[in-house]
């Protein structure tokens, strides 16, 4: 039945009447709901796992890895602290790290050469002052206004999560909140502190929106057989 006065978009993103025990396809095709999936779930007041503490273990250790489309790299500093910031330079948006992990003094981006140290302060700028006086940044170009964009960090024994928000804002709860008794309870009985090893990785491409992946893994089908036909 249609609706009068509705334009196309809002009846192609109509819900069906049986209520949520069914999911329209649109919903996984919909390139708005997919920015808008980008803005508020990874991009917002939540926390996203970033890594194993095994997989930077020393000071300059790092990692690269994903929060949603978002490319982000987790290292440690010179005092081994924890810190994650976003794979773009704030020059012209180059990813500064082109490797997937390994060990690092300084962040060099590799198409301006600006540097970065291990907290993510803008440390150095080339030409800063020119060349004989012509050229250069303006004379109140100030380096620490043009640091990398750094996320919230924490540890639970030993797994390491990220967040966009800002903590002090108030949105972002603390990860134990965050997470709530039930699944707080779930994750320590995997993660009990005991000290983690990486073994390696095995990973799958999957082309396709982040959701059939996700609900593909939850599926209460799939315990219950040992294959599945793609």
């Amino acid at each position: 039945m249609s609706t009068p006065g509705a334009t196309p978009v809002e009846l192609r993103r109509r819900w069906p009447s049986q209520g949520t025990a069914r999911v329209p396809y649109w919903v996984y095709a919909d390139p708005d709901i997919y920015a808008r999936e980008q803005e508020r779930i990874f991009g917002g007041p939540a926390w996203n796992y970033v890594g194993l503490a095994c997989e930077v273990p020393e000071p300059g250790d790092f990692k690269r890895t994903f929060i949603g489309d978002r490319p982000v790299v987790v290292a440690r500093n010179g005092g081994g602290e924890l810190r994650c910031y976003v794979n773009r330079c704030a020059h012209r948006g180059v990813q500064f790290c082109m490797r997937d992990s390994g060990r690092a003094t300084e962040w060099v981006c590799p198409y301006h050469q600006w540097v970065y140290d291990l907290d993510g302060r803008l440390v150095a700028v080339p030409f800063r002052r020119g060349v004989k006086g012509n050229g250069g940044m303006p004379t109140g170009f100030d380096l620490a206004a043009h640091g990398l964009v750094q996320l919230a960090v924490t540890e639970r024994h030993g797994t390491i999560f990220a967040s966009f928000a800002d903590p002090s804002d108030g949105q972002l709860s603390p990860l134990e909140e965050y997470l709530g008794p039930t699944m707080l309870a779930y994750f320590d009985r995997v993660f009990d502190g005991r000290p983690l090893t990486l073994l390696g990785y095995q990973r799958q491409r999957v082309p396709g929106n982040w959701k059939l992946m996700f609900e593909n893994i939850k599926d209460p089908y799939h315990p219950a057989c040992c294959t599945c036909s793609w």
